[in-house]
């Protein structure tokens, strides 16, 4: 990261610099403006760069840091709001255009010290589509852009698709009527704006190095990064408030990184100025904060789903009755005990989560009705039952294949990798078990096929924004199999699966979609590819001293937002 000093002259007030003057439209009672906030977490970030960002925790700092063209204010629900656009974007009446204005007066941070245009985001999308960024977002809701695939081929040096008029103008055209979707896509991270005349160098490096190099267009900047150490935001001398909607209270933002969860969340309940980054508190103290502290945890609810995955493509995971057997005998109970029991949210029994679209024509809580998802303690009988279909007589796997699993070394992910392999053990499965940080579980192993995982228990899927096909085309698409950055962790490529979700994509009638989307949960949850296991109630906790707000789309803390109490 560069290293970006706050530039101390007349205008540098206005801009964002040092603390400013009250009366910013979404000022939150009890704010202090100013100040230094403190962010502990557990890990590491996946990667800071807009063009890859995806996981929750890159996600908190990075809608600090940059402006997509749509963003998520605390309370929003249903459409993002517009944030670098001017406004809502406009979708022709065949579904096979989109227009989108720019906000004027919004400037990168130095070096670079101008004024973003729509050539900036055209870039910011190419570049997530290059081998050398390789975003998880771009082949599920870019790739009908005219000349995509033209581009990836490198049969064209630009998206054709991507046209900007004038500099403050947009347009997309796309192949299929699927606008609707590619307008609410406009709110990833991908779609903030990089300055080709800057970046361009970075980018060329496989995999690119501009995550390292970045300048920024949000109110604040990564002034400095030691990877598992900390990272550390400071105002961007750059930003002006009178172009946002974030009142960015906090004049410096200190992330710790690396931390053992017991002593983070103890400092922090009882500690100052400091918030919850990336984990969720030990049960025994979450249940005795609860009690004593209650005002210091802030519950967001419906945050996604958490699941286990199987490779189907590494014996005998490539056989469904396996497969079946491994999701009947895992006691998803003693899952959730590992995150503090009923209070950490309900067992899930299929993908799609409470209050996303599909969910009620998935199974709602009870879900799709298959025998192997019914019982939340787990069932040995049941399994070996699905055992014996397999082939294996005895109820047991009586092969030689030796299955690598891959979890996070954090708490409580090591534990429930543990319970996850106890189970396996009583099926005759032989496991080998690797721990590793978060950041490395996903950018090294259950993201990487050919890193030949056969298990990742510690994964969880958030939406990308309020549509099922923000849940369920990424984690089962057989065309999204990607070499990196891989979100089908099942690997699944199931054709009848692959069509149903194809022509899901082209429906606008919202409650076709929920129909559509909701038998392909069913279809997904037949396959057994994975274990849902929880939809987790995120219990993010403050100092008594911290005004926290929970973004209400993320689940986690607004750092945008969150301030230092008055006295």
């Amino acid at each position: 990261m560069l290293k970006l000093a706050c530039i101390a002259f007349a205008t540098a007030l206005a801009a964002g610099c040092g603390s400013r003057a009250a009366g910013h439209p979404h000022s939150a009672e009890g704010a202090k403006r100013g100040g230094v906030l403190e962010v502990l977490a557990a890990g590491d970030f996946q990667t800071l760069d807009p063009g890859q960002a995806s996981a929750q925790f890159d996600d908190m700092v990075v809608f600090a840091t940059q402006r997509a063209l749509y963003g998520w204010k605390p309370r929003s629900v249903g459409a993002p709001e517009p944030d670098l656009a001017a406004g809502p974007p406009r979708i022709s009446s065949a579904g096979r255009v989109v227009t989108v204005r720019l906000r004027r007066g919004v400037r990168f941070s130095p070096p670079v010290d101008r004024e973003v245009t729509a050539a900036d985001v055209k870039y910011a999308i190419e570049r997530a589509a290059t081998p050398n960024v390789t975003s998880p977002y771009f082949a599920t809701y870019f790739d009908d852009l005219v000349g995509a695939a033209a581009f990836q081929r490198r049969r064209a040096k630009e998206i054709a698709g991507i046209e900007t008029p004038d500099p403050h103008t947009l347009v997309f055209r796309l192949r299929r009527p699927t606008g609707a979707i590619l307008a609410q896509a406009l709110s990833l991270p991908m779609t903030a704006p990089v300055p080709r005349e800057y970046a361009a160098r970075y980018d060329a490096a496989s995999p690119s190095s501009y995550a390292r190099h970045m300048v920024f267009t949000g109110p604040y900047v990564v002034s400095s990064y030691e990877p598992g150490r900390e990272a550390v935001l400071t105002r961007n001398p750059n930003w002006d408030e009178r172009t946002d909607w974030r009142p960015a209270y906090a004049d410096r933002i200190e992330i710790r990184l690396g931390n053992d969860v017991r002593v983070a969340s103890r400092a922090i309940l009882e500690g100052n100025r400091k918030l919850s980054g990336d984990f969720a508190a030990p049960p025994a103290l979450l249940e005795r904060a609860s009690d004593e502290r209650r005002s210091q945890i802030v519950t967001a609810h419906g945050a996604g789903t958490l699941f286990a995955s199987l490779n189907t493509r590494i014996p005998p995971l490539d056989d469904v009755n396996v497969r079946r057997a491994i999701v009947a005998a895992v006691d998803r109970e003693a899952l959730r005990l590992t995150r503090g029991g009923a209070s950490a949210g309900a067992i899930a029994t299929h993908y799609l989560f409470p209050g996303m679209p599909g969910f009620e024509e998935a199974g709602g809580e009870r879900g799709p009705g298959f025998d192997f998802l019914s019982h939340p303690r787990g069932s040995l009988a049941l399994a070996r039952a699905y055992m014996r279909r397999a082939g294996y007589p005895s109820g047991r796997y009586t092969g030689h294949a030796r299955l690598l699993m891959v979890a996070q070394s954090e708490h409580p992910g090591d534990r429930m990798a543990e319970a996850v392999r106890e189970r396996l053990a009583q099926l005759g499965l032989d496991v080998t078990l690797r721990e590793v940080p978060a950041a490395t579980m996903y950018s090294k192993f259950c993201g990487v096929p050919k890193a030949r995982v056969a298990i990742c228990p510690n994964l969880g899927w958030l939406k990308d924004f309020y549509d099922p096909q923000t849940v369920l085309d990424p984690l089962f698409n057989g065309r999204h199999v990607l070499p990196v950055s891989n979100t089908n962790y099942s690997q699944l490529d199931d054709p009848a699966l692959n069509r149903a979700i194809a022509r899901a994509e082209l429906l606008a009638s919202p409650r076709a979609r929920a129909e559509a989307w909701g038998e392909i949960d069913r279809m997904a949850s037949a396959r057994a590819v994975g274990i849902p296991w929880l939809w987790p109630d995120q219990a993010n906790m403050r100092s008594a001293d911290v005004n926290g707000v929970v973004n209400r789309f993320t689940g986690s803390w607004d750092l945008s937002f969150s301030s230092l109490r008055d006295p």
